[in-house]
Parts: C-alpha cells; structure tokens; sequence
C-alpha cells in the first residue's frame, strides 16, 4: 500500500463471575496488571483528554500500538500501531487480543471473563466501534463534495463483504428516559450531546449483514456518541504537525476472519487511491446513503437494490464493480495491490451466484450458516436467547472458546498470518513506520525509567529538553532515537 492504515477496537467485557464486580471493574484491573505490573508498555502521566482519556486510562505498548480504557462506556480499547501492509495490520490487530486474552490467564480469569470483539449490545441497545485509519495526501484537503459521495458510495455498500453480521436490530425510539438515565453516569456526554434517543430490539429483523447499520445516523459528524456518522474528522494530539492528513472511518465493524479483515482495509485504501488520481467511477452517488446503509443490512433477500442520485436503481454488486473496475488501473503495483483486486472480484462473484459460497472466507456468512443449522437443527426462531448467544460467542477473542477460531481449526479457514509474525507484534513496532521509533522510545523507557515523558501518536518527550516529532508516519526515525537514549545515558 502506499498509505498508512491502523485500527482502533472497542471491546465488549462479559463478566460470568459476579464476585469479580462490574466489567468497569474488571477492565480497570487488566488495563493495571498491564501497565503496572507486567509493563507491556508505559502508562500515560497526562490526560489525552479531559473527558475521554484522562491521565493514567492507559498508554502505549511496547509494539507501539496503544491499550487504554475509554471513559464513555468504560471498555477497554486497543489500537495498533501505523502500519503499510495489510497482513501487518492484522498481525497487530490478533497481537492486541492476545495481549488481553494473556493477562486475563494471569489473573486466573479466563473462565470468569471474556472479551468479544463484536460491536452490538444486542438487548441494551449500545454499539461500541471498530474504527479505521487512512493516511491521506498532502492535498486531502482539496476532497470535494463529490469525492465525499464517492467514498459514501463505498463505505455503505462494502458491507456485502465487510459486515459482521447480527442477529436481530435495533430501531430508534422518542423515548429517551432509559438513555438519559444512563448517561447522566457520564460528565462527558454532556459536553458533546443536543440530542437523546432510546434504543429498543426491532422484532422485523431476523438476521442482518451490519453489525452497526441501524445505529448510524449521518454521514459525516464530529460527536460520535450520540451523532454516530460514517466518517469524522480526527487530529494527530501531540501536535497539529503530520504531513499526511488522516481519514477516521466509524463505520466499519470488527471483523474475526482474517480475510474480510484483509479485503476492507485492502478495498477502502484503493478507493482512496481512485480518489486521489482522479480516476473514480462516474455516476455512484447515492439517493441516500445512510437509508442504503440500513436497506442493505436488512435485506433477507439478499439481491441488494439500491437508487442513485438520478433515480435509477442498481444493483449493490454492480455498482461495487465500478468501485473495482477503476480500481483495476493499480494492478501490478505491487503484490499485496493485485491480491486485492483478485479477492475483490472473487467476493463479488461469488455474491452474485450464491452468498453462501463464501461461508469460509467472509464473516456474516460464516456466522449466518453456523447460526442457521444450529436453529433448524435445534427448531429455534431467529429471536432465541440460544441464538443470540451464539452470535456473542462467534466474536469471543479467547481462541480456545470463540466459535470462529473452533470454525477456522475445523472447517480450515484461511488465515493470513501465522502464530510467529503474531508474537513478533506483540513485541516489536513494525519496521516501516513512525510506530517503530514509538516502539523503541516505549521499550527504552523500562530500562530507563523516568516520570518526566509524554508520548503521542505523533511526537515523545522526555523531561523538558528531549523531544522527537513523529511529523512524517511512514519514516522511522532511527537517528534520532538513539540520539535521545544516547542522551538519557549521558546523564543517568
């Protein structure tokens, strides 16, 4: 790829033994015994944030990714480092699950707790994200209106391919009292929020492809508590000194197959591309996005119809064609470019003959299928309490539990990393990024350790002379860091 990508996952905490207290409690406990006690990376001294991340919610890794609780909703969060691969991405992404599935063995919790990395709350009505990151370039800032259909365009119809599949959904209601109740608990939420909503299960829906279609409600918002949108605007937080723009993505869903995983980061960075070259299909954009977004989702049939702009219906399918056919002027570019475009045109023709096909590689079919045959075996409604644990289970991260990791090991799913390049990110920044020098610094400050430091995406310093801007995220800053430790020695 030539951008930077990364990804941010908000995880559910079930706690299955009430002597071990509420799950804020829990993961307040595995956020220390990282930090404190195993010091898999170094605790933040400052608040990132008066409302969301105050001082000590977290820090950063020493694989220079970050692992941190955020206030609203106290879930734990982990976000991998920056990374220029997509199979890098993902050997990130399994090493942050990793890392808590490990401390939860070392507590002696691992049959008490357990996370899932989906992103519905099926009977309290709450969604938690699955955020992505893409570097942009340097004249981001000149999108037009019309790139920002475009990538609309995209965005609410790649889930044919990228969701995660739900049973059920959720509808809005005018009742907000259960809501208001809730979030008066947090101080936050009253500085980003001017309007309440309830959330209530929709009997209508039986199963759907997104996870979080029916919480979505604009396009484009910088309050996503309660404005949920399917893009924000994001800034580095050291300093307003990147020279690449960033594009923050909130609607996208975790995904537990590695292969999706592969094709939405993979499909998304190309459509920047077209974007940026100025090469993008013609004629995409949408009579609504936000009613595709929803009308896609629950689409039983799954023939997924849609209208443009100028009244005309398409076919889901067809139009994410147009998305590759463009796409298609970056073959050969490089291997990792030409497997997308292959996996790509693969997913698509296998929607259009029979969705089913794809059991193995993309998620809401691998979940719908399993679901299903337990259902008819079992004569279960889609609405059984049965289902919809089953449905949780399928996103449970421990591997010796999840459904998904019991389906990969029996029916052979693919897997795109292996065990190995796992465990190299769990431990190491990758090479080709700022995140290694982050790494490093976060590494070095065990053996050196000093109370006197701030770490940002973008930028370390250590006491009042020492610092280091992470300006340019795809260099990594070698030279400089060994500067700076070469420094601390001198004076330790």
């Amino acid at each position: 790829m030539n951008r930077i990508v990364g990804v941010e996952t908000e995880f559910g905490c079930l706690v299955h033994d009430s002597n071990l207290g509420r799950p804020e409690d829990v993961v307040e406990q595995i956020k220390d015994h990282t930090f404190r006690d195993r010091r898999w990376g170094v605790i933040d001294r400052h608040a990132r944030d008066a409302f969301f991340e105050p001082a000590e919610a977290g820090g950063f890794l020493i694989n220079g990714g970050r692992l941190y609780i955020d206030v609203v909703g106290s879930h734990l969060e982990y976000a991998t480092p920056e990374c220029r691969s997509i199979r890098d991405l993902i050997a990130y992404d399994r090493a942050g699950q990793r890392l808590i599935i490990a401390m939860l063995k070392e507590l002696g919790w691992a049959n008490q707790v357990s996370f899932h990395n989906n992103n519905v709350d099926h009977y309290g009505g709450h969604t938690f994200g699955c955020h992505e990151n893409y570097s942009l370039s340097l004249d981001a800032n000149r999108y037009r209106g019309e790139d920002l259909d475009l990538l609309f365009a995209f965005l609410v119809t790649r889930q044919i391919f990228c969701g995660s599949g739900r049973v059920g959904g959720h509808r809005l209601t005018e009742d907000p009292h259960r809501m208001f109740e809730e979030i008066r608990r947090h101080r936050a939420d009253y500085a980003f929020i001017d309007q309440i909503y309830g959330v209530e299960p929709d009997p209508d829906v039986e199963y759907q492809i997104s996870q979080r279609a029916d919480h979505i409600l604009h396009e484009v918002s910088g309050r996503v508590r309660f404005h949920r949108a399917l893009i924000n605007p994001k800034w580095d937080m050291f300093r307003d000194n990147s020279q690449t723009p960033r594009l923050h993505v909130l609607f996208g869903e975790a995904n537990q197959s590695e292969y999706t995983t592969f094709l939405k980061i993979g499909t998304t960075a190309l459509v920047l591309d077209m974007i940026e070259a100025r090469c993008a299909p013609k004629g995409v954009k949408l009579a609504s996005s936000i009613v595709t977004l929803k009308s896609v989702s629950r689409d039983s049939t799954w023939s997924w119809i849609t209208r443009l702009e100028d009244g005309r219906s398409i076919r889901v399918v067809d139009l994410q064609r147009r998305f590759l056919k463009a796409a298609e002027r970056f073959r050969g570019r490089d291997v990792e470019t030409d497997e997308v475009l292959d996996g790509w045109e693969t997913v698509l023709n296998g929607l259009e003959r029979n969705p089913l096909e794809l059991a193995d590689r993309l998620d809401w079919v691998a979940k719908y299928k399993l679901l299903n045959l337990y259902r008819e075996t079992e004569g279960l409604i889609w609405n059984h309490p049965a289902i919809h644990s089953l449905d949780l289970e399928y996103h449970n991260i421990n591997p010796e539990q999840g459904l998904y990791h019991a389906l990969q090991e029996s029916e052979g799913l693919p897997r795109l990393v292996s065990d190995d390049e796992i465990e190299r990110a769990l431990c190491e920044g990758p090479r080709d990024t700022r995140a290694q020098a982050r790494a490093q610094v976060v590494q070095g400050l065990r053996h050196h350790p000093t109370k006197d430091y701030l770490i940002e995406w973008d930028g370390v310093t250590l006491g009042a002379k020492r610092a280091i801007l992470f300006d340019d995220p795809f260099s990594t800053y070698q030279e400089e860091v060994n500067q700076l430790f070469q420094g601390l020695q001198r004076t330790s």
